[in-house]
């Protein structure tokens, strides 16, 4: 029997493309599938080639669907790019539900807890979090003061190296040194101050650039965004700043926090600085309740919890042409392992669905959501088109350079992330996941927006795929950045915590890959690992204000 050539992967046997794992050359000859192969120009890893001469308009297939059209003639063992293929997708239309799933052995898993901190809801988080809250950008001033002096005194700044470096070019300049080449490196590490409250994970503020001055409708999309915040079970308590006359009233606001949680029973300081006698005792006050309420939530320990509580957000961002093989459909395989064991998966960023609409919408059990998913889709394209834009436009440049040329190429490598298993329901923006399994939730694509999406419809912890790098975090929900590949995690190895690389160099199969996945959040959600962006505190936090955004 002919041997397969490692160097190339075909992700279906339907695809008429084949995937280069290694840089190939022109001339070079590759034998896959009983075929021979002779390259007519080099074809760069991550990216594909023909295997077939195609006319002009032809379909191209890669993980077993439509993902383009040719736009001219193209020949067997051509690169395949953006000026031989255009984006193209089948349309989707619902279906009555005959999906019928094979879940995978979790015998390994199925005693296993994770230690975390039970709330008076049921629900059980991965982290002990105070929560800082503006209604209104008018009061992020007052947010970066308050974070100053409480994160510095308290033990939760990051490290004072980069202080530190600053210091160290002052000095030289003023002593008259050369500072443009002066060695910077910080012999000894700064110690950090000891965190004076051992259980409460961080002090974290939202920042935005919202609450008033837009429409309407965002300012009330806000509200039910930072009500989830408020109520997500990483949260001890939360202190609210309000200016006093923005479209977000605090009673709009309250309003959303008891109407998605009746009973809901955090510690909850609220300041109006309209109401207040000055700037400074507003942010006295504030710091001084806040203080009281850290010593109550100090006084919550962690516990062990049945990993059916786990409720894991699915994402990627800096996507390249190794997500879809690597990295994306390992975390599918911890997604499917989770909700074998009774557990919450999110999967959202709607724009990187297309073209994968028609498998999410088979395997949605309900109709009722299946029919809420392509509503949704369908609007969420229309608006973008309306403005002369369109999913076809997600892929960035970054993206194509790196072989995903059109978006039904991105999106069904994207999907890969859900895994397998069958839909359970679908969610708007802000809207809180209630069923196990795995959830769609409509978002945008955007990497910070659909991080803030997912922790607000109750993501405790989120996987994050990578091929390109991107620092992404959260500031109530961990991230864990998973690498497509070892050169990007051995070269960016401070922001990544998981190298999937071992499965495109066959060391590694995806399903051993997506244990190793699910025994780090495991370990995450215990607080015995701590993701790279939590350390960094990258809590990044961006409002979707339903406009196009991609």
């Amino acid at each position: 029997m002919e041997a397969m050539d490692v160097r190339v992967l075909q992700i279906h046997p339907n695809d008429n493309v084949l995937v280069a794992l290694q840089d190939l050359k022109v001339g070079e000859s590759v034998t896959f599938g009983g075929r021979t192969y002779v390259l007519v120009e080099d074809v760069a890893a991550k990216h594909k080639f023909f295997t077939d001469d195609l006319p002009a308009g032809s379909a191209v297939m890669m993980y077993g669907v439509l993902v383009g059209r040719t736009l001219h003639d193209v020949r067997a063992g051509q690169w395949m790019n953006t000026a031989n293929v255009a984006h193209a997708a089948e349309p989707y239309a619902y279906r009555p539900y005959r999906y019928r799933w094979e879940a995978p052995d979790v015998s390994r898993f199925k005693n296993r807890s994770f230690m975390g901190y039970h709330r008076n809801d049921g629900r059980v988080g991965t982290a002990n979090y105070w929560l800082f809250i503006p209604t209104v950008f008018c009061e992020n001033r007052n947010l970066d003061v308050i974070r100053e002096a409480m994160h510095r005194e308290l033990g939760y700044a990051v490290t004072d190296k980069y202080r530190a470096k600053t210091h160290m070019l002052r000095e030289l300049y003023e002593r008259g040194q050369n500072v443009a080449s002066a060695d910077l490196t910080v012999k000894e590490s700064v110690v950090p101050v000891d965190r004076l409250f051992k259980q409460v994970d961080g002090i974290k503020f939202l920042n935005h650039q919202g609450g008033c001055g837009g429409i309407r409708q965002d300012a009330a999309i806000l509200g039910k965004l930072l009500a989830a915040y408020a109520d997500h079970p990483n949260v001890a308590g939360v202190t609210v700043l309000s200016l006093g006359c923005q479209n977000l009233q605090v009673r709009d606001f309250l309003d959303d926090l008891y109407a998605l949680n009746p009973k809901f029973d955090k510690p909850l300081l609220i300041f109006e600085q309209q109401r207040s006698q000055s700037e400074e005792q507003l942010i006295t006050d504030a710091i001084r309740q806040t203080f009281v309420g850290l010593i109550e939530a100090d006084k919550c320990v962690r516990s062990p919890a049945p990993l059916s509580k786990l409720t894991l957000g699915v994402k990627c961002g800096g996507s390249d042409g190794f997500s879809g093989i690597s990295a994306n459909p390992a975390v599918g395989h911890c997604a499917d392992l989770l909700v074998a064991l009774g557990g919450t998966v999110l999967l959202a960023e709607f724009p990187e669905l297309c073209g994968a609409e028609q498998n999410l919408i088979d395997r949605t059990i309900d109709a009722q959501a299946a029919h809420k998913f392509i509503r949704l889709m369908k609007g969420y394209s229309e608006a973008a088109e309306r403005v002369g834009s369109g999913f076809h436009m997600n892929p960035s440049p970054g993206n194509i350079r790196d072989g995903l040329i059109t978006d039904a190429i991105k999106s069904n490598g994207a999907a890969k992330k859900g895994g397998t298993s069958p839909v359970v329901d679908v969610l708007d923006y802000t809207e809180r996941a209630t069923k196990p399994g795995l959830n769609l939730v409509c978002t945008p694509g955007n990497d910070v927006e659909a991080t803030t999406g997912k922790a607000a419809s109750g993501a405790t912890l989120i996987l994050f795929t990578t091929g390109l790098g991107t620092p992404t975090g959260n500031p109530v929900c961990p991230v864990i950045k998973v690498a497509t590949n070892s050169v990007l995690a051995e070269r960016m190895a401070d922001i990544i915590d998981i190298d999937c690389g071992p499965v495109i160099d066959g060391k590694r199969t995806i399903q051993q890959m997506g244990e190793e996945i699910l025994e780090y959040c495991i370990r995450a959600a215990s607080g015995e690992v701590v993701p790279k962006a939590v350390q960094l505190n990258q809590d990044d936090f961006i409002p979707w204000k339903r406009g196009v955004s991609l």
